[in-house]
């Protein structure tokens, strides 16, 4: 597991002034991640997102780390191009040192518009760490519904009314998506088990080849609930089973955390104003389709550990 004494003498790799939220879950998801790239120097890519655009106002970058900008739906792909250009100057003598390649990208710039890149960077095997910051939605565009907006969620594109109780499909399950590709290392994490996280971080930058981390980020904005519950919202993600902390390490499912006993998830959706509506009399069995679904997903996924225990 990390160690925090070592990890408080490594540099910072993004300071502090940007301009991001007070309580914003993707830059404590970001600083966790970057730190179990330990000493070694790192170049990142980041596709346009909140991340992005509240670190970079020109002429300003909370980056000390070079650091590219891209489109909204290619951050593997320039980071693909970065990481075969190092490794053909290093072929040819022009670049010595080992570097660590990192690609960051939201939940819309990665579940959906972002997916295709993804996973053609996955299956041409690059040697680098992709990092979905996980917010639920388009957070930098208006809080519109993507494929990682959970059911029932309010969103701008799928708002709870009269005639709508939010979204009316379930998520998609991008990790499994990745570790259908069978790259070596694929996990979820989020920023309140920040040794859980940064343990993840480490494995994934020493594997050879890509690696994929699924960070649930949460957005105070678009999930409505004061800024300074961030933490208390991310375990409660933990210990209902909402955001299950596993990881697929070559082809090897775990676990690596399971809470003692699984909370209702009623506890996690009442913290945020975008479930508000559920609790109505009209909307309460949409919490109970919600809690049946996290249900199977963790079955799925113990049946999942003991099947390629039993293989490996």
């Amino acid at each position: 597991m990390a160690n925090i004494k070592e990890l408080s003498k490594l540099p910072e790799r993004l300071g502090p002034g940007h301009r991001l939220c007070a309580g914003c879950g993707a830059s404590i998801a970001v600083r966790q991640v970057l730190m179990g790239a330990g000493n070694a120097p790192v170049v990142a890519t980041c596709a346009t997102g909140c991340l992005e655009v509240a670190t970079t106002i020109y002429p300003f970058t909370a980056w000390n780390i070079p650091f590219m900008h891209n489109a909204f739906e290619n951050s593997a792909a320039t980071m693909s191009g970065i990481e075969t250009a190092y490794r053909a100057l290093k072929k040819k003598g022009k670049i010595k040192k080992d570097i660590k390649f990192v690609a960051f990208g939201g939940d819309g710039g990665t579940y959906d518009i972002g997916l295709q890149a993804l996973s053609g960077a996955l299956e041409r095997g690059h040697n680098f760490v992709y990092v979905c910051y996980d917010n639920e939605a388009y957070m930098n565009t208006g809080i519109q519904r993507s494929g990682a907006t959970p059911k029932g969620a309010s969103t701008t594109t799928a708002p709870a009314g009269k005639a709508s109780s939010g979204k009316v499909q379930f998520r998609k399950d991008l990790t499994a998506i990745v570790a259908a590709h069978k790259i070596p290392y694929v996990a979820q994490g989020t920023i309140s088990h920040w040794n859980d996280l940064v343990t993840k971080a480490e494995k994934a930058f020493k594997v050879e080849g890509p690696a994929f981390l699924n960070v649930l980020a949460m957005c105070h904005r678009g999930w409505r609930y004061p800024q300074e519950q961030a933490i208390q919202i991310a375990k409660l993600a933990v210990e209902t089973g909402f955001w299950p902390l596993i990881e697929v390490e070559n082809g090897t499912w775990r676990f690596t955390h399971k809470p003692k006993e699984r909370k209702p998830v009623e506890e996690f959706l009442k913290t945020q104003g975008r479930f508000k509506h559920l609790f109505t009399e009209q909307n309460k069995p949409l919490i109970a389709e919600v809690q049946k679904e996290i249900d199977n997903n963790w079955a799925r996924i113990e049946h999942l550990c003991e099947a390629s225990c039993k293989i490996a």
